[in-house]
C-alpha cells in the first residue's frame, strides 16, 4: 500500500436524540487524532479531522473538527425508500 496516503479521521459518532451524548465520541476521535500525527507515520498527514452532520456541527468545531458534512442543511432530508 505504498500509495496509500491518510489524510485524517472521520467520524460520525451514535445517533443519539441529544446531540450532546456524542461529545465523548467527538473528543476520543480528537485524541486518536493527534496521537496519530504524534507519530509522524511515512503517508499520514493527519490535516483533516471530520466530525458528525448537520445537528452536532457546532459541537464538532468545538472539539476539533476541521471538516464537518451539513448535507441536510443543504439538501433537505433523504426520502425513505
Amino acid at each position: 500500500m505504498s500509495h496509500l496516503r491518510v489524510k485524517g479521521l472521520m467520524t460520525m459518532g451514535p445517533r443519539v436524540g441529544d446531540s450532546e451524548g456524542a461529545r465523548p465520541y467527538f473528543r476520543t476521535t480528537k485524541e486518536l487524532y493527534a496521537g496519530l500525527k504524534a507519530l509522524r507515520l511515512p503517508g499520514v498527514a493527519m490535516n483533516i479531522l471530520s466530525m458528525r452532520m448537520t445537528n452536532s456541527y457546532r459541537m464538532a468545531i468545538d472539539e476539533g473538527a476541521t471538516m464537518v458534512r451539513i448535507g441536510t442543511k443543504v439538501f433537505g432530508k433523504r426520502a425513505d425508500k
